[in-house]
């Protein structure tokens, strides 16, 4: 670290002192700021970080903590085996964390690569990290991985559409931890598509050509495996544009290869796409398996017993503003039923967003990690008791 920063950063405290010095030298160039300026951003996302937490709600039986902080945390992929976890970002940057001591903060927050398009597609298994980028697929050997810096990538597929719009990927590896699934959207808000656009692909864990597994898929920016049936299941954005309240959003149940969604005859849900009315659709439709309201934004998504906790990211271009919260969806003989709020509160009464919730995964420990790109925070649920 330059000397001119030293005296300032030392009066930090120890997180503001982990995000100073990362920002120091992975994030922002030293030559065009100011000598305090990586210190104080540090305090004050530090401080927007803790108000944010003492507003937010958390479901009855659990209690709330920040387990680090991190630039636009997107999705999340824990490691238990490397004592960790790799949070991914609608952007270059890919981090890797760490809690040494056990205490439910992630004390080592590095930066373990910045040459990606798009670093939101990530998956582990034992031994393997994989990222699926905005336009390839690369897997990284781990075995010698110290927590500081990835090695070089193995490439696994090289054609994915190279389309920005709707080109932040959601990847999870199989129960068999033989395929790697990826979720690829529609690069529009709706139109035809060809090729990979719109569907969710499986490719062998070595590489290899895909194949689609699920096909009419607007926008998945979140899919997991049961716990029990080993079915897929996704979640799925609706088409913009067409009113504050339709489509209704999805979470659907792929319990077999070759199932089609609708997209883009259907906007989402049973809502038929203006400009397709008139066609034919040319497929039998798997209709989702619960809905939730229009331009709620239903991202990440993991099983907790016999529910699912669903992030949703929250509405852009709706008249009043909904979603900005993660749900608990109830199932009643493996069909979701009801949702209800397990973490509410970043949408204020007065309009105010303080936060954004987009993954959700099972920590090492039990409790429950969420990134949210808005509070660039990973928060952690941690059960009573």
């Amino acid at each position: 670290m330059p000397k001119d920063f030293r005296p300032a950063f030392n009066r930090l405290s120890h997180r503001a002192r982990r995000w100073a010095g990362r920002l120091c030298f992975a994030v922002i160039p030293v030559v065009a700021i100011g000598v305090v300026s990586l210190p104080t951003y540090a305090q004050q996302l530090s401080e927007r970080v803790a108000r944010v937490q003492s507003l937010l709600s958390p479901e009855s039986g659990y209690r709330l903590s920040v387990f680090a902080e991190v630039r636009n945390a997107r999705t999340i992929a824990v490691a238990p085996e490397l004592g960790g976890v790799f949070v991914g970002t609608r952007g270059p940057n890919l981090y890797f964390l760490r809690d040494e001591d056990g205490d439910g903060v992630a004390e080592d927050v590095n930066l373990i690569a910045d040459d990606f398009k798009l670093a939101n597609g990530i998956a582990y298994q034992p031994g393997t990290l994989f990222v699926a980028d905005q336009h390839r697929i690369v897997s990284y050997d781990l075995r010698n991985f110290d927590g500081e810096k990835l090695g070089r990538p193995r490439i696994l597929f090289t054609n994915l559409p190279d389309e920005r719009h709707h080109g932040w990927r959601y990847a999870a590896v199989s129960p068999d931890g033989k395929r790697l699934f990826v979720a690829v959207g529609a690069p529009c808000n709706i139109c035809k598509v060809s090729g990979l656009e719109g569907t969710i692909i499986s490719i062998p864990v070595s590489g290899g050509a895909p194949k689609i597994y699920a096909s009419g898929i607007r926008n998945s920016v979140g899919l997991t495996f049961h716990p029990e049936t080993d079915e897929l299941w996704f979640t799925d954005n609706g088409g913009d544009m067409l009113g504050d309240n339709i489509p209704r959003e999805e979470l659907n149940r792929a319990g077999k290869s070759g199932q089609f969604y609708g997209y883009p005859w259907y906007a989402g849900n049973d809502t038929r796409s203006p400009q397709f009315s008139d066609e034919t659709v040319p497929e039998e439709v798997t209709f989702p398996e619960f809905t939730f309201n229009a331009h709620n934004a239903p991202l990440g998504l993991t099983f907790d017993g016999e529910d699912a906790l669903v992030a949703l990211h929250g509405s852009w271009n709706r008249t009043v503003p909904d979603g900005y919260e993660v749900v608990r969806v109830e199932f009643m003989k493996d069909k979701p039923v009801a949702s209800n709020p397990f973490l509410s509160g970043f949408l204020r009464s007065n309009g105010e967003v303080i936060g954004r919730p987009v993954d959700v995964k099972h920590y090492i420990d039990g409790s429950i990690l969420i990134s949210d790109d808005h509070a660039s925070a990973i928060w952690r649920m941690v059960p009573d008791g």
